[in-house]
């Protein structure tokens, strides 16, 4: 069955988005998070410079989500800190053309005509190890935690904090909150780094309808609340989202790329699926499913590590943060 959600018309967007921060706090969220949307600017937080792309109150205060240009990496700004200078999107891409994160971006756009895995879909070719992506897609299974606990178990000695890169969807946030706590618990032990990945609110899939017209390519999608209301279940759960995207089913269109890079975000993609039979190189950036459905995908890495033990030891072969990944790419 179609979810109501992404079929209402446009007008019955501010009420579907009240309905997320309702279901959200209902599933124990910790912050309250109203007035959500897309805003476009530039200021400066102490010595660093920032775009601004999203604006909302936080907890009764009104707050910014930004992004760092040369690092990647965003926060969680009270507006009261910072004057925020408005810029539409096509005026930030030309003012801030020379930085990691718009040649991103950019890159991006240009790797957009294939049908599946738009996007990034390598690191830096230097590198040696592998940026590892896991997907958190709607499942009614537990979360995959031997994946995590091999990871920690391997590096715990030689990388730690170990990072990985989860590209998340709300009905997964929605209906596996003792997993989400449990992840958290992971990055205030010092365990692991998590750079959270819009992966959609619904990740609706048809088995029955062509790629060309499924996941995100449907007729009738609302792409507002899919990113909005994926950002919002974050924040309210005390996740902060990053600028990178992941497509369901890796699948796009030159359309639907542009569309969503015109929220900031990075489409990121994959050249290891290894559930699909892809292999790992040198600064791949590897897909597996952690919610229970892809059990060869996990197999396959958790060999993938143990192959790989001695480099491990030898500091010859490791995890690298999605974000350092993408951003020594395009740094000149």
């Amino acid at each position: 069955m179609k979810s109501t959600y992404r079929l209402m018309p446009r007008i019955f967007h501010s009420f579907i988005i009240a309905v997320v921060i309702l279901t959200g706090n209902l599933a124990g969220a910790q912050e309250t998070i109203g007035n959500y949307k897309a805003f476009y600017g530039y200021g400066k937080y102490g010595t660093r410079d920032l775009i601004f792309l999203r604006k909302f109150t936080r907890n009764s205060i009104e707050s910014y989500l930004a992004v760092d240009p040369q690092a990647l990496e965003t926060q969680m700004v009270p507006s009261k800190n910072i004057v925020a200078s408005p810029l539409n999107w096509s005026e930030l891409l030309s003012k801030y053309k020379d930085t990691p994160y718009v040649k991103a971006i950019l890159t991006a756009k240009k790797q957009s005509f294939a049908l599946q895995d738009a996007g990034i879909i390598h690191g830096f070719p230097k590198e040696h190890g592998v940026t590892l992506t896991i997907d958190l897609c709607p499942s009614h299974k537990p979360l995959d935690r031997i994946v995590f606990t091999s990871l920690i178990t391997e590096f715990q000695k030689i990388e730690k904090p170990v990072p990985v890169a989860l590209s998340v969807s709300g009905k997964f946030m929605l209906t596996h909150a003792e997993d989400i706590q449990w992840l958290k618990g992971l990055v205030t032990s010092g365990d692991i780094t998590i750079t959270w990945v819009n992966h959609t609110y619904n990740h609706h899939f048809d088995p029955k309808i062509p790629l060309k017209d499924n996941f995100l390519l449907e007729p009738g999608t609302d792409l507002d609340f899919e990113i909005l209301g994926t950002e919002i279940s974050m924040l309210e759960r005390g996740l902060l989202p990053s600028v990178f995207f992941r497509f369901p089913g890796l699948v796009s269109d030159n359309a639907i790329v542009g569309r969503v890079t015109g929220y900031g975000l990075i489409p990121v993609g994959s050249d290891a699926w290894l559930a699909k039979g892809q292999h790992a190189q040198a600064g791949s950036i590897v897909l597996i499913h952690g919610n229970g459905n892809e059990p060869v995908g996990v197999e396959d890495f958790i060999a993938l590590l143990r192959s790989q033990k001695n480099a491990v030891l030898a500091k010859q072969w490791l995890l690298y943060d999605l974000r350092e990944a993408v951003d020594d790419e395009f740094k000149e």
